[in-house]
């Protein structure tokens, strides 16, 4: 038997005709639902209930390996056609639903933590940016003559922004060692999320290769190499972290691969096993590091 999912409802066809069926609500929350869950590969609970009992379930879907066999190249899959109209489902109703499953999806991405927390990072890099302009228009003040009443406004806006810089910098902290605990604790929260930030998500992040997580931040640089020649950047934002920046300069390129590879293992785990590896990846790393400075 044959198993067919259509956006309006599951279906079992048994060479010849239709041998069972399960409509959905004509209601376009619970279509829009069931698409949500197709796309995220889920198995329908009417997909479950209408093949218990049965044998010999041929599918076409990766999603439904476990309930059938996948064949997806069998040709009765071609060759049968179910409308949504012999079942009393308009085409409006499917508009309405993949509209509001789109509009779901895309609220889903917007609350999601790591979006929060490269605006975070974006909005911390114009903190430092203002704290560091105003920093400059005091001491350029302060250099002449100058009753304090009028520049106490300039010297409290600096006060403020760098107390704000103080408290986002907290929430960082804070939101990365619940979403990204592994490369917290392997390169730090800061930095962590600044890499999250130049990679445009933790899911990208996690699918990079260490060589490329080693120049990310670097970007400027390697245009320059690959443009005008001379030497490629060893490293980006990762230099920011002691290991590399305080290591002897002959040593710092071997540090950073090794940094970064570990910072891969780390984001797949913070992103796909939600697995805390972070114990064994430094102690891995520790060794790699002291085998480095001790050549």
């Amino acid at each position: 038997m044959y198993l067919f999912t259509k956006w309006f409802g599951v279906f079992l066809y048994d060479g010849e005709k239709i041998i069972d069926k399960i409509l959905f609500s004509k209601d376009t929350k619970t279509i829009s639902n069931k698409i949500i869950k197709i796309k995220q590969n889920e198995i329908l609970k009417e997909e479950k209930d209408i093949v218990k009992n049965k044998k010999e379930i041929i599918v076409n879907e990766k999603r439904l390996k476990k309930i059938g066999e996948y064949k997806p190249f069998d040709t009765i899959f071609k060759k049968i056609s179910i409308s949504h109209e012999d079942y009393g489902f308009s085409k409006e109703l499917l508009y309405r639903a993949t509209n509001l499953a789109t509009k779901k999806n895309v609220d889903k991405k917007l609350e999601s933590k790591d979006l929060q927390i490269i605006q975070m990072v974006n909005t911390l890099d114009d903190f430092i940016q203002t704290s560091n302009l105003l920093y400059e228009r005091i001491e350029s003040w302060s250099m002449i003559p100058t009753p304090k009443e009028k520049i106490q406004p300039l010297i409290n806006a600096y006060t403020t922004i760098n107390n704000e810089i103080k408290s986002l910098e907290k929430q960082i902290e804070k939101d990365m060692l619940r979403i990204s605990p592994n490369i917290t604790s392997i390169i730090g929260p800061l930095i962590g999320a600044r890499l999250i930030s130049h990679s445009s998500g933790l899911i990208k992040l996690a699918t990079l290769p260490g060589s490329t997580i080693q120049i990310l931040g670097a970007e400027k640089a390697l245009f320059r190499y690959k443009k005008e020649g001379g030497k490629p950047p060893k490293h980006g934002v990762i230099f920011q972290h002691s290991l590399i920046n305080k290591a002897f300069r002959e040593k710092r390129g071997k540090i950073a691969r090794i940094l970064a590879s570990k910072i891969a293992i780390a984001a797949k785990a913070d992103a796909f096993t939600k697995r805390d590896i972070s114990i064994e990846l430094k102690k891995d790393l520790n060794k790699r590091i002291n085998e480095i400075k001790n050549q």
